[in-house]
């Protein structure tokens, strides 16, 4: 009964330190906002196709010549778009997509830099000299270019096009993680694991990934935000997301051409973008003070 009552309850010590971290994380009102904007913004994009038809009373799709370019009112609330289509309802489903495009690209790129750089740093030798290679290879390669290149080859869908995103943005996590793993592997409680006969795959997953989780989780912050930026790039050039599918970005590229007729078709997405950037970098910020203390002294 004991054995099982502590099979289902965490360390104490891990119940502490994670306590102290929300404590931290509590204590930074601008990291709080940004967590309640996020989960904000999260569930009005899941939730978009059953608020378009039950709340706003508008499909996002279905066009209306005879009210386009309504400004914003009782009708419609963020205005419509050239062709009559309801802009809140738009930036909703567009939310979707570019969400979803962050949070692939991050588990994409965080998948692929994280084992690279954890087996590079740990091994050392001919095998960091082998990966270190080929990140250097790979970043002096124009991303963006190459993106650009493949997005008008392949036309990709949403999950193609951030797979494609995530395959070619994992070098900078590799080499954050290799810095850290370099000096962990080196530290003595590492030394005293291989002195009892650990395995080198126990000694990674048990003391060494979990010395560079806060690292990781800061990364896949800032990815999250990345993947958002590039795709909204992309989508902006005309490269990226396609009709009929809609993302912030694509949103203003078709509305560059109305700036001074529609304003709101611009700011609508502007903001979306801006204020989820802005929430993803301030939340991580936060979660760097409150995983590592010692940053602020």
């Amino acid at each position: 009964m004991l054995t099982r009552q502590a099979a289902g309850k965490r360390p104490r010590s891990e119940q502490s330190y994670l306590a102290a971290v929300w404590a931290r994380l509590r204590r930074d009102r601008m990291a709080v906002l940004s967590i309640v904007f996020l989960a904000l913004i999260a569930v009005l994009s899941l939730l978009a196709p059953w608020l378009s038809v039950h709340f706003l009373g508008h499909e996002p799709t279905v066009i209306d010549l005879d009210h386009n370019f309504a400004p914003p009112g009782s009708g419609h609330w963020l205005g419509t778009d050239e062709y009559g289509r309801d802009v809140l309802a738009r930036a909703l489903h567009a939310g979707r997509i570019s969400l979803g495009i962050g949070l692939t690209v991050a588990s994409i790129s965080m998948t692929i830099g994280v084992f690279t750089g954890l087996i590079s740093g740990f091994y050392g030798g001919w095998i960091d000299d082998v990966t270190n290679a080929i990140i250097q290879t790979l970043l002096n390669i124009p991303i963006l270019f190459l993106l650009i290149l493949l997005s008008l080859l392949m036309r990709p869908e949403p999950p193609w096009l951030a797979f494609i995103i995530g395959i070619t943005g994992w070098m900078g996590t590799a080499r954050l993680v290799r810095g850290e793993v370099f000096s962990i592997r080196e530290r003595d409680y590492i030394e005293a694991a291989r002195a009892v006969g650990a395995t080198n795959r126990r000694i990674i997953l048990r003391h060494v990934l979990p010395n560079v989780s806060s690292l990781i989780i800061v990364i896949a912050a800032f990815d999250v935000a990345g993947g958002i930026m590039v795709e909204s790039g992309l989508s902006f050039l005309g490269v990226g997301v396609q009709p009929p599918d809609a993302s912030w970005g694509s949103m203003l590229l078709h509305s560059r051409t109305y700036v001074t007729k529609a304003p709101w078709l611009v700011i609508t997405p502007g903001f979306f973008i801006f204020v989820t950037i802005l929430s993803i970098f301030l939340l991580a910020d936060g979660l760097r003070d409150a995983l590592d203390p010692w940053l602020k002294g």
